[in-house]
């Protein structure tokens, strides 16, 4: 717009600026377009207010983004102008205040006012895939048009101005396998039923287009690849129709005889196959079981092998899918089925026994070496090798049984005793004679059978008490019996007296129902003062066959109880003593006695001491008692120097004489002295007897005690047989007429004489 000139001229510059309130800012709306280069700033557009008269008196200032850096304006004229190349997809429009001042004083002639400079859009950006490469995955055998995935590219011009942002898709690579949607950019199958068993993967170059498609615009590729996962629509197939294995017969059970495999195209869980034998005649004998890992079949021995009874087996094994999908069952079964033979090697076999244990019974009074049982084995080889048996001593530490290395029969070797031991367990070992290594063991349960060979008798040391207040027909005490034996139907007692004692006057017996016995008194009135005790032998047969009896004595004993029938002394003595005697009596009694004892005691140990030299002197060591006397005597016929009534120890009247070497232990009663011996008996004789006296008296020492007597008997042929008085040598002595002195020196005489013999020699 423009002002009237007339007004302008009428009113002083400074009343215009004063006086006018309205705006006077007038343009067009500013472009300019991005990517402009050229040799000089391009116009943007001018600004112009009504207030300029064309004096030059306004002056035009430009401030905002840019303002100065990318757009420059003549601050005479107005006009704007970009000094720089402009991108829209960095910066899609500025915002700008412009202002008019006056040229001289600078001040605002209008308020400031804004406005926005847009960068126009030219296609200058290429479609872009920013997630590219592209990985997708599609089932195998999917129908046609089967969605695979959708990719999506990006322009950075302005999708709003123009066809610089419209991207058309399309598929450079890749075909005739896959399509693609122009606009959405979904890519589907071209082809049906695509199988992963013949080609797994497929490449798939993918285009977007601007400007619609049209010639000129810009475009950008990217990459797609695909993957056909599986499904199960291949059976499994085994490699081979027949498979051969052989097996040793002695192989162990469970081990692996052989694997079969069925290959399937598939993979994952579409390929694992389960394996079952379905026919064949060794359909007990083997197993087969499917590896999870490797995908094929294991065979195992599930029972023994026997090379002489079968020596070949066929077997029809099959394999079958485990997982089918029903979408391809049309295409036939997915199993499959291969036959198997299996050829069993003959091998060395130990002995095999006729049962894999043995029960044996033999009676405990069985005789010795008789035959209690027998055991067989055999070589179960073709070419069988006689056997030998024996028992594992390990098994029979006391060796009560023996068996017949040929024939295998167990004979008795010791006796058995049922009570001590009922059942002996055994192992007999089966050798082969031509491979001893080829060895078998069998157990043998020996039990030994009841023989009624033990008498029956009282289950435990009874002792009854009967009341001297007791009742007639009180029972006294009831036993039961036991026997080491076990009859089958149980145990059955009869109980007795013996027949001279049928008419007992005080007891009698009455059996129970439960096997034990009562003993019932006959009559009361019981005197323990008359007697104390009664012994009744009670007779106890047992139910054996033949049966076997024993007598056992049952002590009863007179007692004094209570009223109530409770026992309270058993002892004679408590009734003796009030007879007619009052305490103060008893006490005097018991005094008097006592000191009778003492004085007995005193003149005891009075006697010893006074005794007490002949025995042994106080300081002699008691560890050797040497008594040694100078009168060697005058023969035998001497009686002064010494009498013989001295070794019959004339003043032990009882034949007690106290040994003072040691201090007894226990004191030890008189020995009732022997009859006095006449001073004509035999010296040897006599201390055989004192001799024999010592090594029975508990209060001898331990050790040696010598006693050397001068005394030498009377009556000697051979006179003094001391050497002291010889004149002569040993050399020069001839002991041979030591012979002549009687059997009592022929002993001494042949020594000697030897002894002279080999001195000569």
């Amino acid at each position: 717009m423009s002002g009237s000139p007339l007004e302008l001229n009428r009113l002083s510059e400074e009343q215009r600026i004063l006086n006018r309130s309205k705006r006077g800012w007038v343009w067009n709306q500013m472009f300019v377009l991005e990517e402009f280069s050229g040799p000089e700033p391009i116009l943007v557009g001018r600004l112009h207010t009504d207030l300029d008269p064309g004096s030059k008196k306004i002056k035009y200032i430009l401030s905002g983004d840019g303002a100065g850096t990318i757009f420059q304006i003549n601050d005479v004229t107005g006009d704007i102008h970009a000094i720089k190349r402009l991108d829209r997809e960095e910066k899609a429009e500025y915002t700008l205040t412009a202002q008019a001042v006056d040229w001289e004083t600078n001040k605002p002639l209008e308020p400031p006012s804004e406005f926005i400079i847009k960068v126009q859009d030219i296609n200058d950006n290429a479609p872009e895939f920013l997630n590219g490469p592209y990985h997708a995955t599609v089932p195998e055998m999917s129908i046609l048009g089967t969605s695979v995935t959708n990719v999506t590219a990006t322009d950075a011009d302005d999708p709003v101005y123009g066809n610089s942002a419209k991207l058309v898709y399309s598929i450079l690579e890749g075909q005739p396998y896959f399509s693609i949607e122009p606009e959405t950019a979904i890519i589907k199958t071209a082809l049906p039923n695509m199988d992963r068993e013949a080609k797994e993967e497929y490449l798939v170059v993918i285009q977007a287009k601007d400007m619609g498609g049209h010639s000129g615009g810009l475009s950008g590729t990217t990459t797609l690849t695909v993957t056909l996962t599986d499904v199960n629509d291949n059976p499994p197939k085994f490699a081979q129709s027949l498979y051969h294995f052989s097996v040793p017969e002695d192989v162990v059970l469970g081990t692996a005889i052989g694997r079969v495999k069925a290959n399937d195209q598939d993979i994952g869980e579409n390929a694992q196959s389960s394996y079952d034998i379905i026919d064949g005649d060794g359909t007990t004998l083997f197993e087969i079981t499917s590896d999870a890992q490797a995908q094929d079949g294991i065979i195992r021995l599930r029972k023994p092998l026997d090379f002489e009874t079968k020596k070949s087996y066929t077997l029809k094994v099959e394999a079958a899918n485990v997982h089918i999908d029903p979408r391809f069952s049309g295409r036939g079964p997915f199993k499959d089925t291969a036959t198997v033979k299996i050829v069993v090697e003959d091998a060395d076999e130990p002995p095999v026994f006729s049962s894999p244990t043995y029960l044996l019974e033999v009676h405990e009074n069985a005789a010795l070496n008789s035959v209690i049982g027998q055991v067989t084995a055999r070589d179960p080889d073709i070419t069988s090798s006689p056997i030998r048996f024996s028992i594992d001593r390990h098994t029979d530490l006391e060796r009560q049984f023996n068996i017949n290395a040929d024939d295998g029969k167990i004979t008795l070797a010791t006796p058995l005793d049922r009570e001590l031991s009922v059942w002996h367990n055994i192992t007999i070992i089966a050798t082969e004679i031509r491979n001893h290594s080829q060895i078998s063991r069998v157990p043998v349960a020996i039990k030994v059978l009841d023989v009624n060979d033990n008498a029956p008798e009282f289950a435990s040391e009874y002792e009854a008490f009967l009341c001297e207040n007791g009742k007639p027909g009180q029972v006294i005490q009831t036993v039961s019996a036991m026997d080491k034996d076990d009859p089958k139907n149980g145990h059955y007692f009869l109980y007795s007296l013996l027949p001279e004692m049928v008419n007992n006057p005080n007891f009698t017996i009455k059996k129970n129902e439960d096997n034990s016995l009562s003993i019932l008194a006959k009559h009361n009135g019981f005197n323990r003062q008359k007697q104390e005790v009664y012994l009744l032998p009670i007779i106890i047969s047992d139910s054996g066959n033949p049966p076997l009896s024993s007598t056992s004595t049952l002590t009863i004993r007179v007692c004094g109880c209570s009223s109530d029938g409770v026992v309270q002394s058993c002892n004679v003595e408590a009734y003796v003593l009030p007879i007619g005697l009052s305490m103060g009596a008893l006490i005097a009694i018991l005094a008097c006695i006592i000191l009778l004892l003492v004085i007995v005691v005193l003149f005891v140990t009075l006697r010893r001491h006074k005794n007490e030299p002949l025995i042994i002197k106080d300081d002699e060591d008691v560890r050797e008692n040497i008594i040694r006397y100078d009168d060697e005597g005058g023969g035998e016929e001497d009686t002064e120097a010494f009498d013989i009534a001295t070794l019959q120890n004339p003043d032990g009247i009882n034949g007690f004489l106290p040994r003072k070497d040691i201090k007894p232990d226990l004191q030890f009663m008189p020995r009732q002295g022997l009859a006095p011996v006449p001073n004509g008996v035999d010296v040897d004789e006599f201390i055989n007897v004192r001799l024999h006296e010592a090594d029975n008296d508990p209060t001898a020492p331990p050790y040696d005690s010598i006693q050397i007597y001068g005394y030498e008997g009377r009556g000697s042929v051979a006179g003094s047989l001391s050497s002291l008085e010889s004149t002569t040598s040993d050399s020069d002595q001839n002991f041979d007429y030591l012979s002549d002195w009687g059997p009592r020196f022929k002993r001494l005489g042949e020594l000697y004489s030897v002894g002279e013999s080999d001195k000569e020699t």
